[in-house]
């Protein structure tokens, strides 16, 4: 039996995190008012939420008893090790470790902004091997919207060429497809995913996408990139190269001019 203080691992702890997120969200409730309701500081609320400490046992049940929902659901299946060792799900790839620890970094994400016109969006992704569940796994970071931000699996398969990194929750997807690295390190695709618009109004939508190393970057910036910013003509030229050498193609949908079906 666990003890009170038991900590969750980085996987556990992400996967209560986003669920916390989703009932915040659901319940129009502040973050503020949840940590009050779970007797907890607002400062460890949002160091957990934003994955600057991980969860204990006793945190997740004062959560648990807040919200009146279960949040370990499925942990302890996560937690135990793929019976194949540091090779990774057949449906992700079936990938060693070895084999993609070329993958593993910190990235500066950037896709077009959905809400101000011309600015770009960027953001941390983090991917990292997890050996709780044995394959990669994505996490994003310093979004301005924070409460959107997303983790998942990374998917390898030989046939592609393509790097994929899926978002699964509760039958709701999110898709990022983008090319293996550069020689450099850089990747670029395309996002699908859903736009929040009035109320409960989600439209599916899709972005050209780009992930450079940050180790690449001088002085990354995150967050709305405006062309007043440092680094906005170089994120700008990013994305320019993803739909023009091209890395992915948008395709309009026009009627045939000659009337074919």
């Amino acid at each position: 039996m666990p003890t009170p203080d038991k900590q969750l691992s980085p996987e556990q702890s992400r996967q209560v995190a986003e669920t916390i997120r989703e009932e915040i969200a659901r319940r129009r409730i502040s973050r503020q008012t949840l940590a009050e309701q779970a007797k907890l500081s607002l400062s460890t609320l949002e160091k957990v939420l934003g994955g600057r400490r991980p969860f204990t046992l006793a945190t997740t049940v004062r959560l648990e008893e807040a919200l009146g929902v279960s949040l370990r659901k499925g942990l302890e299946a996560a937690s135990v090790s793929a019976a194949n060792g540091d090779v990774s799900p057949d449906g992700l790839g079936a990938y060693s470790r070895r084999s993609v620890a070329w993958l593993e970094g910190i990235y500066i994400t950037l896709r077009p902004s959905f809400g101000a016109k011309g600015a770009i969006y960027a953001y941390h992704t983090d991917i990292a091997w997890a050996p709780a569940v044995s394959c990669l796994v994505f996490r994003e970071g310093e979004r301005m919207d924070a409460d959107y931000s997303q983790f998942g699996e990374v998917a390898v398969p030989n046939q592609s060429g393509h790097v994929y990194l899926v978002t699964n929750r509760h039958g709701q997807h999110r898709l990022i497809t983008v090319s293996r690295p550069r020689i450099t390190g850089e990747m670029y695709g395309i996002i699908t995913t859903l736009l929040a618009g009035r109320g409960a109004l989600l439209t599916p939508a899709a972005a050209p996408i780009v992930f450079l190393p940050i180790k690449t970057i001088r002085n990354p910036t995150v967050g709305r990139i405006a062309s007043g910013d440092a680094n906005y003509a170089l994120y700008r030229e990013h994305l320019r190269r993803t739909t023009e050498e091209p890395y992915a193609l948008f395709f309009q949908g026009e009627p045939e001019k000659d009337g074919a079906a």
